[in-house]
């Protein structure tokens, strides 16, 4: 990722947050890296080197601004296709793929070869694979360190570190503190213990942010007992593998109400599968997201809802089985059939809320069940099918719906299963895949939005809005509801 100097120094002393994680300055005279956005005095143009990434800063000696907290920076969203891979690969990393697999898992899962891998990472951050998953295993930890009242020990395995003397050590040697000294340094001054039971977190964006639409399309949309729009909060339950085992609990996320944060609350049963689970929250509130650019493609049409995001997926299986079930039904109808879905099938989990009860099930588990056993809840027999036939195909590993599968494949492999067609494949490659640039052309609230009868006329007028498509369906569909 080439930077230009002047333009990056322009950002900085404009503290400007639409370049807030798209670029990180180091200061020579410090040894310090931080944010674009750091509320610092900005240092003299000399002293200052830019770096794509906060791996690339950290491989170059420099520690992370405490003020600023470079760990807390927004991703990226992209549809080029380099970029989109090593994104891919990035968010992979993320979620642990590197620490518990190895880089040849990643390898696989993205159909490249290692060589491919190394060169669009380098290009993308200005580091490899492995020194990026290190300082984002070390960055993790100093939010945990900074964030929660975990132990030391627990911090080092949640962050993916095979051993405290490691953690200890690569700590110490990157960041000129032992992580007990961290801690100590962040609590100074505060009186109030942080609950041992929750682990909180704040997540950054890229403002403007339109909460309340994304709230109210999650909340009309939510499984009975799976999730929740309370009060402007989303809660939900959570269930991850890992280390060998299924993680439960849930999770809440609101706005903040003074910062360009999200708050998110994690249950302390999910200390182990941290990475993951902010990864996913992240996705599903479409934090990557960069309102100034798409705004700029989208023109008037985007102008009545600035910050309008395209909600992803917690767990891309859930999210298609849900849209199968929205066809040709109402939004309504359609939570109804998932919750009993839920209630039938999934498993009872225990939180502090009344409205959240129950998991998901996993697609192994509905790839047992025979069509009949779905249909049963209320739907067609054909739409059962598809349902069942979805989950073989996930299970299997024919599928994967998450951000970092291959869109093309992906979609062909959706179309090719039974009572999948355009519009389903589309809507989930917008949301499970996170995918930009998905055009669900033949939807009637978007039929109806443009004054259109024709779905291929709609499709013409989409070519305006590429690469941002999704976000245009989002604010066509806003554009229906009642001001």
């Amino acid at each position: 990722m080439l930077l230009d100097p002047a333009i990056c120094y322009r950002a900085l002393r404009a503290r400007d947050a639409r370049f807030d994680g798209r670029f990180f300055v180091a200061v020579s005279s410090t040894g310090i890296y931080c944010r674009p956005v750091c509320t610092v005095k900005p240092p003299k143009r000399e002293n200052c080197n830019f770096y794509p990434s906060a791996a690339a800063a950290e491989s170059n000696g420099y520690r992370p601004c405490l003020r600023c907290r470079p760990e807390l920076a927004p991703g990226n969203a992209s549809v080029d296709a380099t970029t989109r891979l090593a994104q891919a690969a990035a968010s992979l990393m993320e979620d642990g793929t590197l620490d518990n697999k190895g880089l040849d898992a990643i390898v696989a899962s993205l159909g490249i070869t290692d060589r491919h891998l190394r060169r669009a990472f380098s290009a993308e951050f200005g580091v490899s694979p492995v020194e990026f998953s290190q300082t984002q295993r070390l960055l993790l930890a100093k939010r945990l360190l900074t964030d929660t009242a975990l132990p030391v020990a627990e911090v080092a395995f949640a962050s993916g570190f095979g051993s405290v003397r490691r953690f200890n050590a690569l700590f110490k040697q990157r960041y000129r503190l032992r992580p007990g000294q961290l801690r100590r340094q962040q609590r100074d001054g505060e009186s109030a213990a942080i609950p041992a039971d929750v682990l909180n977190f704040e997540l950054s964006f890229r403002p403007p942010f339109d909460w309340p639409a994304i709230s109210t399309f999650l909340g009309v949309r939510a499984i009975g007992g799976v999730e929740a729009v309370e009060g402007g909060c989303y809660r939900r339950t959570v269930r991850i593998p890992g280390n060998d085992r299924e993680h439960t609990g849930w999770l809440a996320v609101a706005m903040s109400p003074v910062k360009s944060t999200l708050r998110v609350a994690v249950s302390a049963s999910l200390a182990k599968v941290l990475p993951p689970v902010l990864s996913r929250v992240k996705a599903l509130m479409d934090l990557a997201c960069h309102p100034a650019e798409v705004a700029q493609t989208l023109g008037v049409l985007a102008k009545r809802h600035p910050g309008l995001r395209v909600p992803g997926a917690f767990d891309g299986f859930e999210m298609a089985v849900r849209a199968i079930l929205g066809q040709q039904v109402t939004v309504a109808a359609a939570s109804t059939v998932a919750g009993r879905l839920a209630a039938a099938f999934g498993d009872p989990v225990a939180t502090p809320f009344d409205t959240l009860t129950t998991l998901f099930p996993t697609a192994a588990r509905v790839a047992v069940l025979t069509p009949g056993q779905i249909a049963q809840l209320g739907m067609p027999g054909a739409r059962a099918r598809s349902v069942v036939a979805l989950a073989r195909a996930v299970a299997d590993g024919d599928l994967v719906l998450a951000p970092n599968a291959d869109t093309e494949a992906t979609l062909d492999g959706l179309r090719g299963l039974p009572g999948i067609g355009e519009w389903t494949a589309q809507y989930i490659a917008m949301r499970a895949l996170s995918w930009p640039d998905a055009f669900p052309h033949t939807d009637l609230g978007v039929m109806k939005a443009l004054g259109e009868t024709s779905a291929r006329r709609v499709l013409a007028a989409g070519e305006t809005w590429r690469p941002w498509r999704a976000y245009a369906v989002m604010h066509l569909w806003q554009s229906l509801k009642k001001e």
